[in-house]
């Protein structure tokens, strides 16, 4: 199908775009889920703002013992990224399982932040790492949790006139390592289930787990039972095995062509668990 007609913009700082999308523009990064809704006329934005030229978007600088990911770096500039190779590494995976190379090359963590699909990589990967998003108007900006922003199925804290702008990060400290693992749909990319887990050990024991989940549900979460249980213990293969049957433990899974909810709920536990063992045996 053709898209309905709309009028296009590109900005080149962030002052005119947010001035655009206050007025009732929709912004526009990569396209990678916009213009497909847009061709089934399942999205008819009267006034696109492009944000393509806006430079002070795209960058990933470390900062106050912090990593900052401007909303326009594309999913390729975090695989590769030295910086956050290096001192985040869980993001940068996440970012290199993500579609292919052309969905990698245009999509941006900021659009796929703000269209919040359930079965898209970044959420797990923050709500592991506890990141922090930046959204801006023009009236000022704020900062929210990731746990906060994510509020259902395509549905986030972001209002109207608001842009994501930034993505902060913590730089991994001591024994910590961490894995994204995704039972992925062949076509597409996307997760059917995807887990991301971050550990801590000290004095040979877990001192913090984190384990950020996709596709199970309709939003992203963190598996906070799954987490408790592992905190404490060695990590011997019966605690890890007994900690991801807890990452399902009290949520609605969805059911799909592609798998159904018992089906989604096993692998949770099994993609949990692989993650797990793969982040304990980074963590040293």
């Amino acid at each position: 199908m053709i898209p309905a007609s709309f009028e296009y913009t590109a900005p080149t700082t962030l002052k005119e775009a947010l001035a655009l999308i206050g007025d009732g523009g929709k912004p526009l990064a990569g396209g990678m889920s916009l213009i497909p809704m847009m061709k089934l006329r399942l999205a008819n934005p009267e006034h696109l703002i492009d944000l393509n030229r806006i430079a002070e978007l795209n960058y990933i600088r470390e900062a106050s013992g912090e990593l900052h990911i401007g909303a326009n770096a594309t999913h390729y500039d975090i695989e590769i990224s030295p910086l956050l190779m290096g001192k985040c590494p869980l993001l940068a995976e996440t970012a290199a399982a993500i579609g292919d190379i052309q969905v990698r090359n245009r999509g941006t963590i900021g659009g796929s932040v703000a269209h919040a699909d359930p079965s898209a990589d970044y959420p797990a990967a923050l709500q592991a790492l506890e990141a922090k998003i930046v959204l801006a108007s023009s009236s000022g900006t704020r900062t929210v949790s990731t746990a906060d922003f994510f509020v259902d199925t395509f549905t986030t804290a972001l209002e109207p006139e608001e842009l994501v702008t930034e993505i902060v990060v913590p730089v991994e400290a001591g024994l910590t390592g961490t894995s994204y693992q995704k039972f992925l749909q062949p076509a597409s990319g996307f997760a059917i289930v995807g887990i991301a887990a971050r550990i801590r050990r000290e004095a040979g024991k877990i001192a913090l787990a984190r384990l950020g989940v996709t596709g199970v549900g309709g939003n992203s979460y963190r598996a906070a039972k799954a987490e408790k249980a592992l905190e404490g213990k060695a990590g011997s293969d019966a605690e890890i095995a007994a900690a991801a049957a807890l990452i399902g433990d009290g949520i609605e899974a969805g059911a799909d062509l592609h798998a159904s909810a018992a089906f989604r709920l096993h692998l949770a536990a099994n993609y949990g668990a692989r993650a797990i063992r793969a982040a304990l045996s980074r963590s040293v």
